[in-house]
Order: C-alpha cells, then structure tokens, then sequence
C-alpha cells in the first residue's frame, strides 16, 4: 500500500505566513543536481532563492 505524507505545522494560523522552496542545486562531490527544500516565512523567499 502506499503511505500518505502529512505535513503540519505546530499551529494551522501560523502555518499562514510560510512558503516551501524548492531550488535545484548542483551536487560539488558527484556533480549531479539534488534539490534542496526548506520552509521560510514569506518575507525571506527572495533571499533563498538568491543565495547559491
């Protein structure tokens, strides 16, 4: 059967101001692209994305 992934935050209002991104980012040991996922407050999803 397949499992069913849940994601929740401590509290349903807080989870208002937060966005999940995803950026694809070049591996340095094997060279292949591995994704690098995280869960920001809104305002810094400009800075994740520019950071390398």
């Amino acid at each position: 059967m397949a499992k069913k992934a849940v994601a929740t935050l401590k509290d349903k209002t807080a989870g208002k101001g937060n966005v999940k991104c995803i950026r694809m980012v070049r591996s340095k040991r094997s060279g292949a692209y591995i994704f690098q996922e995280d869960i920001i407050p809104v305002e810094k999803e400009s800075e994740f994305f520019a950071s390398k």
